[in-house]
């Protein structure tokens, strides 16, 4: 009876930890159920870091200290501070909120007026109303080589997807945000960080060699050229680089036209151009029009090429997915 009346206290027992596992995952919401709260807290029109929004979401919503330590799967981040990030992340690429400087965040016009038309709950269907976010959710898709192209504004049912489609279709859109906020943070950043970062880039994607053979021109009096990469030790093979950081508008043909007589001025052939922006039809249609060998990079580009090659961001979570070995069995 001891033994019996023992198993019964720890079959109670594990339940018990069962249902308080359970709750504290439920106890933690959506990322989308924090949109609101996390508007609602800039209310007062005032900037806020990051931090405080945090306490003042788990104070509005009642998340428990306990509840707000709960890790994701992968033990390396809080569920409540990932959630928090991601919604910031999603209110900003639609406009509804701006970062003044790092870490720092306030409520625009149209954030405040989706505050007073939406009281009770702003997701995703909200943000899609506007253009800014349309755009954010399908201009940055990092597909592998290969990929079959999306549709513009088509949905993808994960749950329709085989595990391995269904992590890689999760990570694509991940990936899509953090491009996206890659560009604003470099937007924000003075010129010359573009023209640094470009040179970084280059050199992440193998070029200039292992010496990485680079330099820095931009500057006053820099002939429309903001650096350079030898491509061989004696500077034979020489590429160009120039680097725009627009916001309001695409670079345009007389840009490409510039940086073609800045080439012909340096007797190179070899160029790339690369901006924040977009390249006008009439740009890209030069560019393929002229003798010099010229590569066009814009803004999504951009974004993606500093994912693919670890520049400017770096790994978050790693994860396995095992199959069955064929092999093993087959030995038997």
């Amino acid at each position: 009876m001891e033994i019996e009346a023992l198993l019964t206290d720890l079959m109670r027992l594990d339940e018990g930890r069962e249902m308080i596992a359970r709750r504290r995952i439920v106890a933690i919401p959506d990322f989308q159920s924090f949109m609101r709260p996390v508007l609602n807290a800039h209310n007062d029109q005032k900037p806020h870091a990051v931090a405080e929004i945090r306490e003042a979401v788990a104070t509005a919503l009642a998340i428990t200290v306990e509840d707000r330590k709960v890790m994701l799967p992968s033990g390396r981040e809080p569920r409540y501070l990932n959630r928090i990030a991601w919604a910031i992340t999603h209110l900003a690429q639609a406009g509804l909120l701006t970062r003044p400087t790092r870490g720092v965040t306030e409520i625009t016009e149209r954030g405040k007026e989706v505050l007073r038309a939406h009281p009770e709950r702003v997701d995703i269907r909200i943000l899609k109303g506007f253009p800014e976010y349309v755009e954010f959710r399908t201009r940055t898709r990092v597909r592998q080589p290969g990929a079959a192209p999306q549709a513009q504004g088509e949905e993808v049912n994960v749950e329709a997807l085989a595990p391995r489609e269904a992590i890689e279709e999760l990570i694509e859109e991940a990936h899509s945000a953090v491009a996206a906020e890659l560009l604003s943070r470099v937007v924000s950043q003075p010129p010359e960080f573009l023209e640094h970062l470009v040179l970084r880039l280059l050199v992440a994607m193998g070029y200039g060699g292992l010496e990485r053979m680079i330099e820095h021109m931009g500057g006053p009096g820099d002939g429309g050229l903001d650096g350079l990469v030898r491509l061989d030790p004696l500077g034979l093979d020489v590429v160009y680089v120039q680097a725009k950081r627009y916001t309001d508008r695409p670079v345009g043909r007389p840009d490409i036209q510039a940086f073609v007589g800045a080439l012909q001025g340096a007797q190179a052939n070899r160029g790339i151009f690369i901006t924040t922006s977009r390249f006008s039809a009439d740009a890209r249609d030069y560019a393929d029009r002229v003798n010099s060998r010229l590569i066009l990079i814009d803004g999504p580009e951009l974004a993606r090429l500093m994912i693919v090659h670890g520049c400017g961001v770096v790994t978050e979570e790693t994860y396995t997915l095992k199959q069955i070995d064929e092999n093993f069995f087959s030995e038997a």
